[in-house]
């Protein structure tokens, strides 16, 4: 059965789309840390990110690289914290947050909501910012 985010690639699902290659997707995610926190994930269903083959985790790395400089003109933070925790779902993925604090990245903490329309403004902004 296909992932969550392999039915986010094929448009089964929706989902507020930051930036698109060939093989990664970006996109922000519906039960972020903070605004504009983003998941970065390559097209290809791969379940651990250090099963990617070389060059498609260079590819991947530095495609998040580009999204994480976009996120943080676009969000007020101090840096843009990365983390890569792969247990939740079964694809690899690169979780981008903006952070003030080291404990803005603790994913114990409650999860925030925003509505649909907030969510599209991040997802806007840091599109412009790409």
């Amino acid at each position: 059965m296909a992932s969550i985010f392999t039915k986010i690639i094929t448009g089964e699902i929706p989902s507020y789309k930051i930036a698109e290659s060939e093989n990664c997707l970006a996109f922000l995610d519906i039960m972020p840390l903070h605004a504009g926190h983003a998941l970065v994930i390559p097209k290809k269903e791969v379940d651990y990110l250090f099963d990617l083959p070389d060059d498609e985790y260079k590819e991947l790395m530095l495609f998040s690289k580009k999204v994480a400089h976009a996120i943080g003109k676009a969000i007020p933070c101090k840096k843009v914290g990365v983390a890569v925790i792969g247990l939740e779902v079964p694809h690899a993925h690169i979780h981008l947050i903006p952070i003030n604090a080291v404990s803005d990245i603790d994913f114990s903490r409650e999860k925030l909501q925003f509505t649909p329309a907030q969510m599209e403004q991040f997802a806007t902004k840091i599109r412009s910012k790409y």
